[in-house]
């Protein structure tokens, strides 16, 4: 089949069955846990020697870990929008981190259908905390507009990087904590609160099907935390220290929703899928990085590029009785599977005017396989715009606009140290034809380059900070 009339009939692909298994409840709660720079170097269950992680190793035990999982794309805002809007980043609205003058981030617009508004209208009780980072309240991707009946937490990815912000948001609502001054000092630690939040909703929804998007902050950058814990007498950098408790508060704070779920009796009806928002955020031989050997899997890259190192993240998935316990899965999936997923165990039709590029995987998490498709493509919008497609167990890389494509052999070659595209030109012509069928242009997001209302933006916030 040539790959033209292969790419058509793949650029918006729905998936078709959406019939409960027999096997699994009736519209079964569904959290997603969505950490921010969480990378898979972090965790036991992935390798890491020196970070205390065992809630999350013993989830894993419980339940299946995934090497191959994919985020969006490798910075917070257009992984997020991938997540919940179920479209990669060559069709999603939000393909790069685009800070307005106004507060806030891009808003996914007033079309965009997400995942919280499919379950809301299956009768599920909605909510997200910690980070949005989507549209300001009031505007067109205000979550409380995007199918979220509660909100608590970070509106602004950029007001996300203090742990102890002089305010925060219920719902749409302001709330200041006195005592903080947003950089870095403070009585109160906002993970605390946002918590607390957490546990509180999930008590008061126990009782009908629910759909939390918990969006933690934890570990990402500034690296603060209220108590260095386990690795305070340790003889690293207050930072590695920092970053340390970080992942380990993750870890206790999983635990804690692990434990609810179990006292609630909603174990068996809970589907948990904890993934970070995209690779390890440090160079391998940065301090963090080299301490840490995040990259002690051998993959390249690292948050802000698209190998392997960047779009591979740690992912675990827990649901007793139906998720296989301690399985380890090699196959691949995306973050834009998880629309379809969600819809298919809600029992949901998926709305004709949300073209998905996702496919369920249900199946999968039943310890099936996963579903066959023909490729995967990202874009990324940071500095100059950069693309990548993986097509079986080929992987596509092109650095820059108009730069000759790179090519990979996964099976072979996971850490893509040696290109072959000199050697496969039928390849890299698939790649390409791939590629331009994958991109759908969009003004806000040429590959050529920022857009020029991208640039103004960023210049008055530039110039707005120098005042300051």
């Amino acid at each position: 089949m040539k790959f033209s009339v292969l790419v058509a009939g793949l650029l918006f692909a729905v998936s078709s069955s959406f019939a409960r298994a027999a096997d699994v409840p009736a519209k079964p709660n569904i959290i997603f846990i969505l950490s921010d720079d969480l990378a898979q170097g972090d965790l036991g269950s992935y390798g890491q020697k020196l970070i205390q992680t065992p809630r999350l190793d013993r989830m894993a035990k419980e339940g299946t870990r995934f090497t191959q999982a994919y985020c969006g794309t490798t910075v917070c805002a257009p992984s997020r929008a991938s997540l919940l809007t179920g479209l990669h980043s060559g069709h999603c609205p939000v393909r790069g981190n685009w800070e307005i003058p106004t507060g806030g981030q891009l808003p996914l617009p007033a079309e965009t259908v997400t995942v919280a508004q499919i379950l809301k209208g299956a009768g599920y009780a909605t909510a997200c905390m910690g980070k949005w980072g989507m549209g300001m309240f009031g505007s067109t991707g205000d979550p409380l507009k995007k199918g979220f009946d509660h909100f608590f937490g970070y509106n602004c990815q950029r007001h996300a990087h203090s742990y102890f912000p002089a305010y925060l948001h219920r719902d749409d609502q302001q709330f200041e904590l006195p005592g903080n001054d947003g950089k870095g000092v403070g009585k109160t630690y906002a993970q605390n609160l946002i918590q607390e939040d957490v546990l509180k909703w999930v008590r008061e929804k126990q009782e009908q099907p629910f759909f939390l998007f918990y969006a933690i902050t934890l570990p990402h950058g500034r690296h603060e935390i209220d108590d260095f814990g386990a690795y305070a007498d340790q003889p690293w950098t207050p930072a590695q220290k920092a970053y340390a408790a970080q992942v380990t508060r993750l870890d206790s704070d999983v635990g804690g929703v692990l434990d609810l779920l179990k006292e609630l009796k909603l174990d068996e009806k809970t589907l948990v899928l904890i993934a970070g928002d995209n690779g390890s955020s440090f160079p391998p031989k940065s301090g963090m990085g080299e301490l840490f050997e995040q990259a002690s899997n051998g993959l390249r890259g690292f948050k802000r590029g698209l190998y392997e190192g960047a779009l591979r993240q740690a992912a675990i998935a827990r649901w007793p009785g139906v998720v296989p316990a301690e399985r380890v899965s090699d196959e691949p999936w995306a973050f834009w599977d998880f629309l379809p997923t969600a819809a298919e165990l809600a029992g949901a039709p998926v709305p004709a005017e949300c073209r998905t590029d996702g496919l369920s995987l249900v199946s999968m998490l039943k310890g099936g396989q996963a579903p066959q498709r023909d490729f995967f493509y990202w874009e990324l919008h940071e500095g100059l715009p950069t693309q990548a497609v993986r097509f079986r167990n080929w992987k596509a890389v092109r650095s820059k606009p108009a730069a000759a494509l790179e090519l990979y052999d996964l099976a072979a070659d996971p850490g893509e140290k040696e290109n072959l595209a000199s050697a496969n030109p039928k390849l890299i012509a698939d790649a390409e034809a791939l590629m331009q069928a994958a991109h759908t242009d969009d003004p806000n997001w040429p590959l050529t380059g920022k857009a020029e209302r991208r640039k103004r933006d960023d210049a008055a916030i530039k110039g707005a900070r120098a005042k300051q």
